[in-house]
């Protein structure tokens, strides 16, 4: 099992920052790649980065060049730098940890979600 915190959220102006954070606990030596997701009101959930445990990062190529993932290793925390936001990013950030059970299967774990709102 995979236990997921997200935090960070808030309420920021348009060309502001903000960073979320995702801490893990539980069997986290066996996590392959960590996600974050991000689902605006009346919009399916969209997938906005992804960072494996080589240290590859993938971006949505509406956050590239704004959005950075990252982890911290020492704390199990991945994180979701989030520069000049538009009023478009507003959504309910979550983060997802994947690993593979012993017999192969992939299984995804979820941290609550954290809401970003952008004013214009």
């Amino acid at each position: 099992q995979v236990q997921l915190v997200g935090s960070g959220g808030g309420l920021v102006q348009a060309g502001g920052s903000l960073r979320l954070s995702c801490a893990a606990s539980g069997s986290i030596s066996s996590i392959n790649a960590m996600s974050w997701y991000r689902q605006a009101s009346g919009k399916q959930r969209e997938l906005v980065a992804t960072i494996t445990s080589g240290g590859s990062t993938d971006y949505a190529d509406s956050v590239k060049g704004r959005f950075t993932i990252s982890r911290d290793n020492a704390k199990n925390t991945v994180y979701l730098q989030m520069n000049s936001l538009k009023p478009e990013d507003t959504a309910v950030y979550s983060c997802k940890a994947r690993r593979l059970s012993a017999v192969g299967y992939e299984l995804d774990y979820w941290g609550q979600g954290t809401q970003v709102t952008v004013s214009s």
